[in-house]
C-alpha cells in the first residue's frame, strides 16, 4: 500500500513541476513588455485593409489536423475596428468570422466575436500582442469550449506571425501557427488609381 500512495506523490510532484515550468518557462509564460523591442505593433494600423493569411493547426498528438489560406478585411473608425475573416480549409470547407476590436491608448484590447465565450482581452507592446479569450467550437468540431492565448508578432518587414494555443482544463489541445500580411494585389490596385 505504501508503494502506491509513495507512486501517486511522485507523480503528483512531476504533473505540479511540469506544470509549473509550462507557466513559468513555456508559451503560457511570455509577457507583452517581452517584446518591447523590434518594430511598433500598432493594432490599428497593422491589422488594416486587405490581408492575407496562410496557417495550419496542429491537433492534440502534435500533428498536423488541418491546414487554410484566409482573407482578411479590416476597417478601423479610431479605436474601434472590425475585422472580416473568410477561411478556406484544406478541406474545402469555408468559415466565416467577423472580430470587433477596441483598443485603447495605453494598447489594451477588448475583442468579440459571436463564437467567443464572453469577451476576449489583451495588450499590445513593442512588436508583440496578446489576446486570450474563450471560444466555442462550431458544433461539427464538438461544440467544446477552449481557452484560447493568441500572439502575434510582428516582423520587419510587416507580415505577423500568428501562435494561438488552445486548451481545455489546461491541457494544450491544438495549436495554431499563421502568417498574416497585406494583400499585394489590392496595395497594386491602390497605387494604380
Amino acid at each position: 500500500m505504501m508503494d502506491i500512495f509513495s507512486f501517486l506523490i511522485g507523480a503528483a510532484c512531476v504533473a505540479g513541476l511540469g506544470w509549473l515550468a509550462s507557466r513559468r518557462f513555456g508559451f503560457l509564460a511570455q509577457t507583452v513588455d517581452d517584446y518591447s523591442g523590434g518594430p511598433e505593433f500598432n493594432v490599428r494600423e497593422v491589422l488594416n485593409g486587405a490581408l492575407l493569411c496562410d496557417g495550419i493547426i496542429y491537433g492534440p498528438t502534435g500533428r498536423v489536423a488541418s491546414r487554410f489560406t484566409a482573407r482578411f478585411d479590416a476597417t478601423w473608425e479610431g479605436n474601434d475596428g472590425v475585422m472580416r475573416e473568410q477561411f478556406i480549409y484544406d478541406s474545402g470547407s469555408e468559415q466565416h468570422r467577423e472580430w470587433r476590436l477596441s483598443v485603447d491608448n495605453t494598447g489594451r484590447i477588448r475583442a468579440e466575436a459571436d463564437d467567443l465565450v464572453g469577451s476576449g482581452t489583451g495588450r499590445q507592446a513593442g512588436s508583440g500582442v496578446r489576446l486570450k479569450y474563450c471560444i466555442r467550437l462550431p458544433e461539427g468540431g464538438g461544440g467544446h469550449v477552449l481557452d484560447v492565448v493568441d500572439w502575434m508578432y510582428l516582423l520587419d518587414n510587416g507580415t505577423v506571425m500568428n501562435r494561438s494555443q488552445f486548451r481545455k482544463f489546461g491541457i494544450k489541445v491544438g495549436e495554431l501557427v499563421a502568417t498574416i500580411r497585406p494583400d499585394p494585389s489590392v496595395a497594386a490596385q491602390r497605387k494604380a488609381a
